[in-house]
């Protein structure tokens, strides 16, 4: 499995969230998150942003580049 994917399903449960709020407050379907958390689908850019922003972590993190969550401003 994909770091990507590790690092998704990790926020998701370290906030204590489901797939359907994740995708519900990112503006995408349920079944296209399940994708990404399974790694049958690669998100969008503007999807991957979303998703940073969402979990307040860097996307360097979120994508597996780096195990610092940390955003560098």
């Amino acid at each position: 499995m994909s770091d990507f994917c590790n690092r998704l399903q990790q926020l998701k449960k370290d906030n204590n969230l489901l797939q359907k709020t994740i995708a519900i407050d990112n503006g995408l379907s349920l079944r296209a998150y399940q994708y990404y958390e399974r790694g049958e689908r690669e998100p969008s850019l503007s999807t991957l942003i979303s998703l940073a922003n969402y979990f307040n972590v860097s996307l360097d993190y979120l994508v597996g580049r780096t195990d610092k969550p940390e955003i560098n401003k």
